[in-house]
């Protein structure tokens, strides 16, 4: 028998550690906190971006620059994981995300997303679990949004390489093989 384990996420209307300008959200984390947690760099952006992601401008959580999700993960399948510092089994998949990422190498892309506005307390859990995946603060759980997900943590969605989405994994992964084997069947990436 499985279980199955889900966060559900709370809504609020509490900008927390962000604030508003032109009618978007940015975060006010210091730049110390982003040194400290040790985060890789956002990826670059490859190409113009296609899909349900396209046009989304989210915030990198290694050095607060915008980042447009569909332009850098254009090119080649993706695995995003949205996650929240308060979710327990997010933080349990999260070391499991990042051993996956070092063993499929340039095959695929794996980012991170925090779906909640407290960058702070996202970079000081990622510290807490010596997680250092490429991440975006998404405060208003945008990417949720554009690919019709649950309102649940952790979830995970498979991208294709033209942008379009493969499969929304709404549970967390229990192992670095259970990522493997769920990538390999939806996206066709074997390592």
């Amino acid at each position: 028998m499985v279980a199955l384990v889900v966060a559900v996420v709370p809504r609020t209307d509490d900008a927390g550690e962000s604030g508003r300008e032109n009618g978007r959200v940015h975060s006010t984390i210091s730049q110390q906190s982003r040194a400290a947690a040790g985060l890789a760099d956002c990826p670059p952006e490859s190409a113009p971006g296609a899909g349900p992601l396209a046009g989304l401008v989210l915030e990198c959580l290694a050095d607060g620059e915008p980042v447009d999700v569909a332009a850098v993960l254009a090119g080649k399948p993706a695995l995003v994981n949205l996650w929240a510092h308060w979710c327990a089994p997010c933080a349990r998949e999260l070391p499991y995300l990042q051993q996956y990422a070092r063993r499929a190498g340039n095959a695929i892309t794996v980012l991170t997303v925090h779906s909640d506005p407290d960058g702070a307390k996202a970079l000081s859990r990622l510290r807490g679990l010596q997680v250092t995946l490429p991440g975006l603060l998404d405060a208003e759980a945008s990417v949720r949004t554009a690919v019709g997900a649950q309102a649940v943590l952790p979830l995970s969605v498979l991208l294709r390489s033209d942008g379009s989405v493969a499969e929304v994994v709404v549970r967390a992964f229990d192992s670095v093989e259970d990522i493997a084997d769920t990538v390999a069947v939806e996206l066709g990436v074997t390592i």
